[in-house]
């Protein structure tokens, strides 16, 4: 009788859960926003990065406000429209952090689809103009530059690309000519634009990986020579771009002309000194046209010196360098991909930017990364940095899966381990059992 009444009286019977009509998301999407359940990610970074998105929201102010008077009677016109892309950076940085980055390589070839036909559409005549080039797509009050994502997505694309053939990267057919083609067909996209910059950065991104990946230097070294001399070839027939090189080659003769904005940045540097004249009291303002986009750091120059671009120097080199290290001890070949080419597109991205300002290259019409005004590039930078900063937590979870799966499991015949049961009464049945 005791082992009839060993369930308590008071307890609830056990309903089925009814059947419902809700709709349950495909798993690849479940996945795709469960937050990653690892270790914390690397606080240096995202703290340098956070100060650097600041700071390019105080410069955007100091290098726009005449600007903004004179054209649209507001002196904080680009100061509220930063801003609003600044915290719009940061929630998606924040975002992409949480996500595991291995749960976005199924969502690589439709985000490659997606940029390739955002490109040809900038091409085919859907694409707003400005400064004679149609980078451009208007949604309403947004604009948005395929450029930007196609640096990002390419990345993606190699790193998923050069994880899977690890041990066929060494071979031209298979390891060499499809990265290659592939980033082709982006840099075609953008020099139709036309768009110079982005293509050569994306091609130096894609020679970096595949040296990074383990590829035959030869390869590298003779379509790196291959290139640059297609490179001189469009700069040549180019009649445009043959100005400009001509115009960066004597500036002095062409300052009232091609070379008035290169000329007026390289002014700018040198009016600042090595402490510069102070946050808010650069006069270059005045003479140097789109002050705020690829030409801020000049501004930057100019208010805080020789001293303020070391130091912005700096930053972008400790940024390079923690992404290296991500890279370095990254989970996976995925990860390390991903990380060195982010990295990479960090560095190229600032060095041209400072080069162009100076006057060491001809103009490109490159921003400088997480400072120039503009929302596709800080949104595109910001959702970079945030995947790296979740290749950088420690992947602690999944040593434990890895050794928990090495374990060999116990043979069938094998007699199973004894298991402990518990067996709750109700108060009346404990003085009947005698407990």
């Amino acid at each position: 009788m005791a082992a009839q009444k060993s369930l308590p009286k008071n307890r609830p019977l056990e309903k089925a859960a009814p059947a419902t009509d809700k709709k349950v998301l495909p798993q690849p999407i479940v996945e795709l926003f469960q937050s990653s359940p690892d270790g914390p990610v690397d606080s240096v970074l995202a703290a340098v990065v956070i100060a650097l998105i600041g700071f390019g929201v105080v410069m955007v102010y100091s290098s726009s406000a005449v600007e903004a008077t004179t054209r649209y009677h507001d002196a904080e016109f680009f100061l509220k429209r930063q801003g609003v892309w600044a915290l719009a950076a940061l929630v998606s940085m924040w975002i992409a952090s949480r996500i595991d980055y291995r749960r976005i390589r199924m969502f690589t070839y439709p985000i490659l689809g997606s940029v390739a036909v955002m490109l040809l559409l900038t091409i085919v005549g859907f694409g707003h103009r400005a400064g004679n080039a149609n980078r451009w797509l208007a949604l309403g009050p947004i604009h948005i530059q395929p450029s930007e994502l196609a640096k990002l997505a390419v990345v993606m694309w190699l790193s998923y690309s050069l994880s899977k053939k690890a041990d066929k990267i060494k071979s031209f057919s298979v390891g060499f000519l499809p990265h290659l083609f592939v980033s082709g067909v982006f840099m075609l996209l953008c020099l139709k634009q036309p768009d110079f910059g982005s293509a050569v950065v994306l091609l130096f991104l894609t020679f970096t990986m595949l040296f990074v990946a383990g590829a035959r230097i030869p390869y590298i070294a003779a379509f790196t020579m291959l290139m640059g001399l297609g490179a001189a070839a469009a700069v040549r027939s180019s009649g445009y771009r043959y100005a400009r090189y001509v115009a960066w080659i004597d500036m002095e003769a062409h300052r009232d002309g091609l070379s008035y904005q290169p000329f007026q940045s390289v002014m700018s540097f040198g009016s600042g000194g090595t402490w510069g004249l102070g946050l808010g009291r650069g006069l270059q303002v005045l003479y140097l046209p789109e002050a705020h986009t690829d030409f801020i750091s000049a501004i930057i120059g100019e208010e805080l010196g020789f001293i303020g671009i070391l130091v912005l120097a700096m930053v972008y080199l400790a940024v390079v360098a923690r992404g290296v290290k991500i890279a370095l001890n990254a989970a996976d070949d995925y990860g390390s991909f991903l990380a060195f080419g982010i990295s990479t597109l960090f560095g190229v991205q600032a060095l041209t930017n400072l080069c162009v300002a100076m006057a060491i290259l001809p103009t490109k019409g490159l921003t400088l990364p997480l400072v120039s005004y503009g929302g596709s590039s800080l949104l595109v930078n910001a959702i970079a940095i945030g995947v790296l900063l979740s290749i950088s937590r420690p992947r602690r979870k999944l040593a434990t899966k890895a050794k928990e799966k090495s374990q060999p499991e116990p043979k069938r015949d094998e007699a199973p381990l004894p298991s402990a049961t518990a067996v709750v009464l109700s108060s009346a049945d404990e003085g009947a059992a005698g407990w």
